[in-house]
């Protein structure tokens, strides 16, 4: 009996070693799920925080574009309206020009000049004309006001004759230009 008392000893210090192990065992466990969870909720800001960040980037720079293209159409408005003096001013000069009077010389010479300034100041601002005359018909600068048959067969589909001109503004159209096209 000496021996089962020996071994009770024995047992219950294995027991509380087993006992030990498994508190330890179970804390480790305890910290590695709550680490696991810290590190997944690390993880899921650190996401929203790249997302965020992204967005704002995008954001900052749409409105530095927008603010760019604001800028350089910004004189639209105003260019589209000083358009048909332009055109005034073309068909004075033209019909000054078929006119058979001398004194008219001096007359157009002053209306050459000031047309010359004034489309030099438009163009300054980014205003273009574009030549219509003789090309293809193309609906994304032309605005076809009639089609007619065609003089020569070179001009089927072609612009035969340019009512008004066609104005861009910064590569983009301004008016287009009123055509007629042959058929």
């Amino acid at each position: 009996m000496k021996k089962a008392k020996n071994n009770q000893p024995e047992n219950e210090a294995t027991e509380l070693r087993d006992q030990e192990m498994e508190a330890t065992a179970e804390t480790t466990t305890g910290e590695t799920a709550e680490s696991s969870g810290t590190e997944d909720k690390v993880a899921e800001l650190n996401d929203k925080y790249l997302r965020l960040y992204s967005e704002f980037d995008n954001y900052r720079r749409r409105t530095a574009r927008e603010r760019l293209d604001l800028m350089k159409s910004a004189a639209a408005d105003l260019l589209s309206e000083l358009l048909p003096v332009a055109d005034d001013f073309d068909r004075t000069v033209s019909s000054i020009e078929t006119s058979e009077k001398k004194e008219i010389d001096a007359l157009l010479e002053g209306v050459k000049l000031v047309q010359h300034k004034f489309i030099n100041t438009l163009q300054k601002q980014g205003l273009t004309a574009f030549d219509a005359m003789e090309q293809p018909f193309d609906p994304d600068v032309h605005e076809a006001i009639t089609k007619i048959p065609a003089p020569t067969p070179e001009l089927k589909g072609k612009v035969v004759d340019v009512i008004e001109k066609g104005y861009m503004l910064n590569d983009r159209v301004l008016r287009y230009a009123k055509v007629v096209v042959g058929e």
